[in-house]
């Protein structure tokens, strides 16, 4: 069932996704070659528990991590270890939070060093369908017209789309209805209505759309090995259109980038 959210709720829903975008954005200063990721992790976890919050990921279904930390070939769920990190890997931090008593469920894949060409475009077509499904989230379409709009902007590049995991709804669970899949036929799937949460997150292969999942419970990989590309944002529909509740700004504000890409979604209330 579809939880609707107030406005009131939304309000708190943003407070949570955002402490989320500032998780990220303080860990965007540290993430470069031969930093651990336990190490980023450990950062994350104090900086959360500092600003009154509690990390979401940690223990949830035995999780045993404040971030899903996914190099490369990882798609999501990677665990955070000791080994350091390597110039020209690509690294997707999955971070969640709770607070308010909402969920903030925010993810950005980030470029340690110099990386290929190829890798660079992956990263850039994956995070413009972000922003393609994103802009189908209007009052009275369909799930499956963001699904769509994601597959046909990302397989268009010839890159596989994966499918055995999706994005969904998101509010005092970190898990709620609907599913939101990255595939999809336009006009399928449930309506759109103002009040609905979704944590929508492309992950887009390189190479084949297949995974492997691993014996840890957790760890998802391409099947060919070939690097994965994650984006996540939290978005809500209020009065009508897309508006964001988290924000790529403080990442973009460490590492020195400038973009109006959130411009057309970001709305006060």
């Amino acid at each position: 069932m579809i939880q609707l959210k107030t406005i009131e709720e939304l309000r708190l829903m943003k407070q949570s996704a955002r402490l989320v975008s500032q998780t990220l954005g303080m860990l965007a200063k540290e993430i470069k070659p031969g930093v651990t990721t336990l190490y980023l992790d450990k950062l994350a976890y104090d900086f959360i528990k500092d600003h009154g919050a509690e990390p979401a990921f940690l223990g949830y279904g035995g999780f045993p991590a404040s971030l899903c930390i996914s190099p490369n070939d990882q798609v999501v769920h990677g665990i955070p270890n000791a080994e350091p990190i390597k110039e020209g890997t690509i690294l997707s931090v999955d971070c969640g939070v709770f607070w308010n008593g909402f969920v903030g469920d925010h993810a950005y894949t980030f470029e340690v060093g110099e990386v290929s060409d190829e890798v660079k475009k992956l990263l850039r077509v994956t995070k413009e369908s972000l922003y393609k499904g994103i802009e189908q989230c209007v009052r009275g379409k369909r799930v499956g017209d963001i699904s769509n709009a994601i597959q046909k902007h990302c397989e268009k590049e010839g890159y596989g789309v994966v499918r055995e995991l999706v994005g969904h709804g998101v509010g005092r669970q970190m898990h709620e209805d609907p599913q939101v899949p990255n595939y999809g036929k336009p006009g399928s799937g449930k309506v759109l209505k103002d009040g609905i949460c979704l944590a929508i997150e492309p992950m887009i292969n390189l190479g084949t759309e297949k995974v492997k999942f691993h014996n840890d419970g957790w760890t998802v990989t391409t099947l060919d090995n070939q690097p994965s590309a994650h984006f996540e944002h939290d978005v809500c529909v209020y009065n009508g259109k897309p508006v964001l509740l988290s924000t790529y700004d403080y990442i973009y504000e460490a590492l020195g980038i400038k973009s109006d890409e959130e411009k057309a979604f970001q709305v006060d209330f």
